[in-house]
């Protein structure tokens, strides 16, 4: 490894901060998933529907506000931006933690949500990093977000067993203030930096992110999948309680799923990215998740077969939550991936608030299968949505800082030397940046023309 990739003293800091900020965000929204459910019908006006709309109602707040809280982040700074997120979260896990009535439980959850600041984070992260490290720092955000899930996936009904429900909301509450002290002590100030194109959102872009199908492919991905996982958990539970597993002990049962699915995901994960085979797995995780709701449907009561049918799920979940992101990268044109990222964090965010009223609406009208096959009926259409796309091409994302020796160089000067060097497949110029954004083939990319063009190659991923 190069000395310019090594981790700064700084950097390390920040990035063990943020990811450890972002975990248990993201840990306090998951943990409510297996356990709202089964626990809510001691709150006054509690129906299936609003229950779900409890469950799914914090992606509403989080897609509206997203977006606001970053481009306030850039006026009056990340940390006051990030700390009024974390209160606005633990207030509505207070809020929901005290709730007696249904209503008062989606008030909660809507705060909880609302506290949205993972643009913000993320730029953060980016103004603490350089560029040679960027990529790789926000790997490691993503890597926190599957911990938490599959932790918080076992640590919910722990704490609902031994404290109720209102003892999952008080936890947490503890974690956003835990959350607050590890942002002020651990991570280290902000210096004042100028946007990065890869992480942060450029109005300009959106028009034309917006109008790519093949991007409206992913997008369209992540709303379902976050659409289906809200709307099953409102049927999941009860299909434990139906197999005769005490609410004490769905902690177990979803430790060992969520154990063998991560184990089963990763040579998944090596041959999509590793072997090129994306289009191929991302199909077979789609029907592999359709086949397992429809097994879902249609199981008895055994939990032999319902826990396989859970494993075949997050097994095929687990793969496409981690390939998507990917594939955006490769798919985005060069210097939007943060525009494209903020489209489809947006989708995700609005499939789960429609996830949780659909689960709840069908539960409530057809009963608990009627979830399952009704999900099921979605992945089949996203299946075949599917089978349109093009194999994206294995292209890295890559940002160069301009050589001094540029400046008297027009806009379209640049452009065409760049565009010259060979693997180049695209390129984005911003001379107010002094930054090239380029998409290259590694495979075939001159790096030594490349470096003729540049005085340092400052990010890859």
């Amino acid at each position: 490894m190069s000395k310019a990739r090594l981790l700064l003293a700084s950097e390390r800091r920040a990035i063990v901060g943020l990811a450890g900020l972002y975990a248990t965000r993201m840990l306090g929204l998951f943990m409510v998933l297996p356990v709202l459910a089964l626990n809510a019908d001691h709150l006054v006006g509690a129906t299936p529907l609003l229950v779900g709309l409890a469950l799914g109602v914090y992606g509403l707040t989080q897609a509206v506000l997203q977006i606001p809280f970053g481009l306030l982040s850039d006026r009056i700074g990340r940390k006051p931006v990030i700390a009024a997120g974390l209160g606005l979260f633990l207030i509505g896990s207070v809020v929901a933690a005290q709730a007696d009535s249904i209503a008062m439980m989606i008030v909660g959850r809507s705060l909880q949500g609302s506290g949205a600041v993972a643009a913000a984070i993320m730029a953060l992260l980016a103004d603490q990093t350089r560029e040679q490290v960027r990529t790789a720092a926000m790997a490691t955000i993503g890597l926190s977000i599957g911990v938490a899930f599959g932790v918080a996936m076992v640590l919910g009904p722990l704490v609902a067993s031994h404290f109720g429900l209102a003892g999952v909301f008080y936890f947490t509450a503890l974690l956003a203030a835990l959350g607050m002290l590890v942002l002020w002590k651990l991570v280290p100030p902000a210096p004042r930096r100028r946007g990065h194109r890869d992480v942060g959102l450029d109005r300009g872009q959106l028009a034309s992110i917006l109008g790519r199908m093949d991007l409206w492919r992913m997008d369209a991905s992540i709303f379902s999948l976050h659409l289906i996982l809200m709307a099953i958990f409102t049927a999941v539970p009860f299909k434990l309680v139906d197999a005769g597993v005490v609410e004490a002990r769905h902690g177990l049962v979803y430790l060992v799923v969520m154990g063998l699915s991560f184990v089963a995901m990763v040579p998944l994960v090596i041959v999509a990215e590793k072997k090129r085979k994306m289009k191929l797995m991302c199909l077979g995780a789609i029907a592999t998740i359709t086949l397992s709701l429809v097994g879902l449907g249609l199981a008895g009561s055994g939990l032999v077969a319902l826990g396989a049918w859970l494993l075949a799920f997050f097994t095929a979940f687990n793969l496409l939550e981690a390939t998507l992101p990917s594939m955006i990268s490769k798919l985005a044109p060069a210097g939007a991936k943060g525009t494209a990222m903020g489209v489809y964090s947006t989708s995700q965010f609005l499939g789960a608030f429609l996830g949780g009223v659909m689960g709840g609406f069908l539960a409530q009208q057809f009963g608990l299968s009627a979830v399952f096959l009704g999900a099921a009926l979605l992945g089949l259409g996203w299946f075949v949505l599917m089978l349109g796309m093009r194999a994206p091409r294995h292209l890295s994302s890559e940002v160069v800082a301009l050589a001094d020796e540029h400046e008297s160089d027009t806009l379209d000067n640049l452009m065409a030397r760049f565009a010259a060097v060979a693997g180049v497949e695209d390129v984005l110029v911003v001379p107010e940046e002094r930054l090239a954004y380029l998409k290259v083939d590694r495979a075939t990319l001159d790096t030594e023309a490349l470096a003729r063009l540049t005085r340092s190659s400052t990010q890859r991923s």
